[in-house]
């Protein structure tokens, strides 16, 4: 599915228009585009700091986040690479611990545009080669990058040697690419592997784990899996880890989830197996707490939207495949309680599993409103809504989120929480519209 994005800066804008109209208008695998890319710009990937790379299905995002804090509260900078964006453009190129300005990135992506017109690079190429060229330029002790989708051919992969990669958790999604089971994706995933590199990754079932110990032994890379070479539990309050080099307890995150405290723990399971950049303990200890990735369980503040239901709190995550609604479903009677009546207002690519994503919250939710996603295909709201009642759930479609909000404002519901969910597109959406930043 084409990306989109928009600037308020005139200069990036024009930049980000040219993208979309010499990219292909379609997600894109392979690393001979970023190859010969790499190459006409200088091979800047040759020139980053030391990198730690991170793939997964979910979770992946909230890991280069723990990481980012950890190496921070150390005294590090840090360059990160993240997709997509929610707001700005601008959040998924963070050079030296700062979102990349306007003024800066116009002429890197006017640089690699200009080299690439034969090329066609897709949109997540064009714009990790820029990220590249970013980091390249400006000094910093490490760069966190994550795999934009799948592992073994995306244009990150184009990174020669990272000091420790790392795979979080596993689910189906992007199957047009990647395929219907979840073994074949353990192993694009695990096709981040480097020679000599550690591959650091949470636990999963037998077959899954088989195929990334074959694609890691193929490619000389030491794999450290949970559950054997380390592990992590919750339990009073506290984020308990161990390897073989001893334990470390830390304060929960402050993102909420159990999920959310497996992300952190298989960040310190990544600091820990590579010996390039010293963090000490009470670095993590303090990332625990600095640690933040928008959209995920998050309570929105005040605003136009919230002010809609000044009676109700309303949370948004960008839940956007079966496992990760999942793990969302699991936590949220424990962040609102069991019995806490919970409206959701939803939207969903048209790409992606609507039912599997909907089905954990159907026999929790008092209500469910769909909704559009703004400038992106999508399933229409009232097929979702027709589906959902068919489900004997009381669900209604609406024009957008605010008209949504609207509607449950004028019933009688005077209580309770609202989850706003589906897609990270939507989330990004929600947050402009209520006025949200990220710095």
């Amino acid at each position: 599915m084409a990306d989109h994005a928009k600037s308020d800066d005139p200069a990036v804008q024009k930049q980000l228009d040219r993208l979309t109209m010499l990219s292909p208008g379609r997600d894109v695998l392979g690393l001979e585009r970023i190859s010969e890319l790499m190459s006409r710009l200088g091979n800047p990937h040759r020139d980053l700091p030391p990198v730690f790379h991170v793939a997964g299905t979910n979770g992946k995002g909230s890991t280069c986040a723990f990481l980012r804090a950890s190496l921070e509260a150390a005294g590090k900078t840090v360059h990160v690479y993240t997709s997509p964006h929610l707001i700005r453009f601008n959040e998924r190129i963070r050079v030296a611990g700062q979102l990349i300005g306007d003024v800066k990135l116009a002429p890197l992506l006017s640089e690699v545009l200009d080299c690439s017109t034969d090329i066609a690079p897709s949109f997540f190429e064009a714009t990790t080669a820029a990220a590249f060229l970013a980091f390249a330029r400006t000094p910093a002790d490490a760069a966190i990058i994550e795999v934009g989708l799948g592992g073994r051919l995306d244009a990150t992969n184009v990174i020669p040697d990272p000091i420790v990669c790392g795979i979080a958790q596993l689910g189906i999604d992007h199957q047009a690419f990647l395929g219907d089971d979840v073994v074949t994706i353990a192993g694009e995933k695990a096709g981040i592997a480097k020679p000599g590199v550690p591959l650091v990754t949470m636990k999963y079932p037998a077959a899954e784990t088989e195929r990334i110990t074959r694609v890691a032994s193929a490619a000389g890379a030491p794999y450290y899996p949970k559950g054997s070479d380390w592990d992590a539990i919750s339990y009073n309050g506290q984020l308990h880890y161990r390897d073989e080099s001893g334990k470390l307890s830390v304060p929960l995150p402050r993102l909420a989830g159990e999920h959310q405290a497996q992300n952190a723990a298989l960040a310190i399971a990544m600091l820990r197996h590579q010996s390039t950049i010293g963090v000490p303990e009470a670095a993590i200890r303090a990332a625990m707490g600095w640690a933040d990735w928008p959209a995920r369980l998050q309570q929105l503040s005040d605003g136009p939207l919230t002010h809609i239901l000044p009676r109700m709190t309303v949370w948004i995550d960008g839940c956007h495949n079966p496992a990760s609604a999942e793990a969302v479903a699991g936590q949220i009677d424990a962040i609102l309680g069991k019995d806490e009546p919970l409206h959701i207002v939803t939207g969903v690519l048209a790409n992606k599993d609507a039912e599997g994503i909907l089905a954990p919250f159907i026999n929790r939710a008092t209500s469910f409103r769909t909704v559009p996603i703004p400038g992106h295909p999508h399933h229409p709201p009232a097929d979702l809504s027709a589906w959902l009642r068919r489900q004997s759930v009381t669900a209604e479609p609406a024009t957008d989120v605010a008209s949504a909000l609207r509607s449950l404002a004028k019933s009688d519901v005077e209580s309770g929480a609202v989850l706003i969910l589906g897609s990270l597109y939507l989330a990004g959406e929600v947050l402009r519209e209520n006025g949200e930043e990220i710095a």
